[in-house]
């Protein structure tokens, strides 16, 4: 298991832009209006923390926010910028990172702080979050816990489309709280054929009662998680998925 996984998302970052997610997009969209743009004054500086493509980003600005995007991945980065041209992105790492203004709210969607394996190092990542809002900002943020890795991590899925193809197998070890996908993925690049990308992500299971005490020795308060079928969400993306609040004191 690599000790930075993020460079394996440039392959992937084609795949992702072509819709990989849209139910997920497709559901936070209106969750995240209800339950968090009403918190927000008008204009807000915002953080979009592992941004992707953009797929937030694009909705925050479409909402008149300010947003700032931030991820691992140069490709992913490239896809955003080309989303959404008005807002600016970054190359950074979730668990490290400061940049030069403070923001009234952050926000990391689709399970993306998951991703990151140690425990120590997610702590990181919430007191860089922290670190970057102003007093009373607000960071809310979702992850999977254990029922939805036990009960979607396993098995084999694909998808066949005219100018792509993947093939997904899942695993969870309930040992070690980690899960693993491993993709095979065919693009048919224009003038060149098909094209092959073999990806490996792994995201670690953390339970709610971890996650509330990272965020409290990160020096967040008012602390609150919210089951995803509470706020909206149905079907799978809602297996397990749990939505963090949290303010800066």
């Amino acid at each position: 298991m690599p000790a930075e996984p993020y460079g394996v998302y440039d392959p992937f970052a084609w795949f992702y832009n072509q819709g990989w997610g849209s139910d997920y997009h497709q559901q936070a969209a209106p969750l995240l209006a209800e339950h968090v743009f009403p918190k927000l004054p008008a204009g807000a500086r915002v953080l979009d923390v592992c941004c992707g493509t953009g797929d937030l980003s694009r909705v925050l600005a479409a909402h008149g926010y300010r947003v700032t995007g931030i991820d691992g991945s140069e490709e992913m980065l490239r896809f955003a910028r080309e989303q959404t041209p008005g807002a600016e992105f970054c190359l950074a790492d979730a668990r490290r990172f400061s940049l030069g203004s403070r923001f009234d709210a952050a926000l990391s969607t689709y399970d993306s702080l998951n991703h990151i394996l140690d425990p120590d190092e997610l702590e990181d990542a919430f007191s860089s979050v922290r670190r970057a809002l102003v007093a009373g900002g607000l960071f809310v943020f979702d992850m999977n816990t254990e029922e939805s890795f036990e009960t979607l991590w396993c098995g084999s899925s694909g998808t066949v489309e005219e100018t792509a193809a993947g093939i997904t197998r899942a695993s969870y070890d309930a040992a070690e709280k980690i899960g693993r996908a491993d993709l095979t993925l065919f693009r048919l690049a224009e003038g060149a054929g098909w094209r092959r990308s073999d990806v490996t992500v792994f995201e670690r299971c953390y339970a709610v009662e971890e996650v509330t005490a990272a965020l409290d020795r990160a020096g967040f308060t008012q602390i609150e998680a919210r089951p995803a079928s509470e706020l909206g969400m149905r079907g799978d993306m809602a297996v397990g998925r749990v939505f963090f609040f949290a303010l800066t004191p």
